[in-house]
């Protein structure tokens, strides 16, 4: 995703002379492609992450589109009342970029695991909140956000994420992508999680369930009637995030209660009361039971548990 991320800014930032890149001495080997290309537009403000939001909302008010990167917390906790307060406050155009959400740098430990950072920044004003689930969906988002006049946030993986589009996305900010379609179950996800959930999904099509796939890619604003949709229309809400308590999961619960569908709803996230363990990626969505087996067996589970035909139970079993 974050060469995905790259090259797309780098095509945007040629036809826009507007938009600048800031980096807090993060992304060696990722952003010298924009640095060598627009070394006038490229700054590296050094472990200075609150610096560096001042400094791009100098530039916004200057007129200039600037994306801020870095890893995982550092862009987004770190220096969380600047971006509230400097960006937010005075609707800034900043785009705030963080790379590595989840466990992307898992083997690093709990000081660069991404897993709060949608939770905190769905909850700020005039902030656009994207996790693209693979470099299809990258593309697309990079090249709204910056057409957009908003702050926003947008959350990446690091790097050899799978594509799983077979086509590119058509994109609009605040709207959701359907990769299939089924009235057994509906499995929404959003971030990088998207691989995993397509394996568990053609698994589940494999025993003749209906399998509704959306990805997710914008938590605010938020693609309600996608989510309303599948309420209505299949027997079970699956949502799947690389992300604790008050992400993607919290807004489909809030946006179906309000509808009296919370019912049919089940999510998968990071437990809060998971022990700060240290590993790889594949190895840190095992053991929070997110990988694409936990996936399968958490929706042959809750889909047991309803009126599910009887051959559906003979081949999930």
């Amino acid at each position: 995703m974050r060469t995905t991320f790259i090259d797309t800014l780098c095509e945007v930032a040629a036809e826009n002379e507007n938009i600048w890149l800031l980096c807090a001495d993060l992304g060696f080997s990722v952003l010298e492609r924009f640095r060598d290309r627009f070394p006038d537009r490229y700054l590296n403000v050094g472990v200075a992450e609150q610096n560096m939001v001042g400094i791009a909302a100098g530039l916004a008010m200057s007129g200039k589109i600037p994306f801020l990167y870095s890893i995982a917390n550092f862009p987004t906790l770190r220096c969380l009342e600047q971006i509230r307060n400097d960006v937010c406050y005075h609707d800034l155009p900043v785009k705030v970029v963080s790379v590595g959400g989840g466990f992307s740098y898992g083997s690093l430990g709990y000081t660069h695991h991404g897993l709060e950072d949608l939770a905190v920044m769905r909850t700020l004003p005039n902030m656009v909140v994207a996790a693209p689930g693979d470099p299809a969906e990258t593309k697309g988002i990079v090249q709204d956000l910056a057409a957009d006049s908003r702050p926003a946030y947008l959350r990446l993986g690091k790097a050899n994420e799978p594509t799983i589009h077979a086509a590119p996305p058509s994109f609009s900010i605040g709207k959701s992508v359907r990769l299939s379609e089924g009235d057994d179950i509906t499995i929404i996800s959003t971030g990088g999680i998207l691989a995993e959930v397509d394996q568990a999904a053609q698994q589940l099509r494999a025993q003749n369930y209906g399998v509704n796939v959306v990805s997710m890619p914008y938590l605010a604003p938020l693609d309600v009637a996608a989510i309303e949709e599948a309420a209505v229309n299949t027997r079970l809400i699956l949502t799947v995030e690389e992300h604790g308590t008050g992400g993607l999961a919290s807004v489909v619960a809030e946006e179906l209660a309000v509808h009296g569908f919370s019912g049919k709803f089940r999510p998968m996230y990071v437990r809060r009361d998971r022990p700060f363990e240290v590993g790889n990626a594949a190895y840190m969505r095992r053991q929070c039971g997110l990988d694409a087996e936990a996936i399968l067996q958490k929706a042959f589970q809750e889909l047991e548990g309803l009126t599910v035909p009887s051959e559906h139970r003979k081949m999930a079993s």
